[in-house]
């Protein structure tokens, strides 16, 4: 596991969507899930204000091609007031009051 996986936190959208990718690239549903609850990271309740920040980021990221796993990523964020680490080069160029790493 990547140590930068360690304590950090995860929308339960993102959960959705790593699970969905792992089937998709052939894993069994059942050894997808039980990889994805192995990881150590805390799996955070989508909340109706997270909803909405995302949908606000619609306009502010949609240059940038973000999906709405990628908002939801992001107002989780900006509602703990966290580092995002992602593989995604564009996110660098947000400028949305919060710490942004591209880990690739």
């Amino acid at each position: 596991m990547e140590p930068v996986l360690r304590g950090a936190l995860i929308s339960t959208v993102n959960v959705a969507e790593v699970h969905a990718r792992l089937i998709a690239v052939g894993a069994q549903a059942d050894h997808a899930w039980i990889r994805l609850q192995s990881v150590q990271c805390e799996v955070c309740l989508f909340t109706a204000e997270q909803a909405r920040t995302a949908a606000e980021l619609k306009a502010i990221t949609r240059p940038y091609g973000l999906s709405l796993g990628d908002r939801a990523c992001l107002a989780l964020a900006l509602d703990r007031k966290a580092t995002v680490y992602t593989t995604d080069k564009a996110w660098k160029s947000l400028n949305l009051g919060i710490k942004i790493e591209v880990i690739r």
